[in-house]
């Protein structure tokens, strides 16, 4: 069973993205820099698209059966 993302967010924050798939910051910086999360950056803020993180969970999703 997935984490319900904010239905109102179209890019989420780090610390977002940490609660809603209970990892590290570490971790979900690793996912970025590895571009498995696309994400984007304004300015010194770093935001993760809704969609991609949904299709990065269904991806996971997909690999995991």
């Amino acid at each position: 069973m997935t984490t319900p993302l904010p239905t109102t967010h179209r890019a989420l924050t780090v610390p977002q993205v940490m609660e809603a798939l209970e990892l590290s910051r570490f971790t979900v910086y690793n996912l970025i820099r590895s571009r498995e999360l696309p994400s984007i950056t304004i300015g010194r803020a770093r935001r993760i698209p809704a969609e991609s993180l949904r299709t990065f969970m269904e991806t996971k999703l997909e690999e995991a059966a």
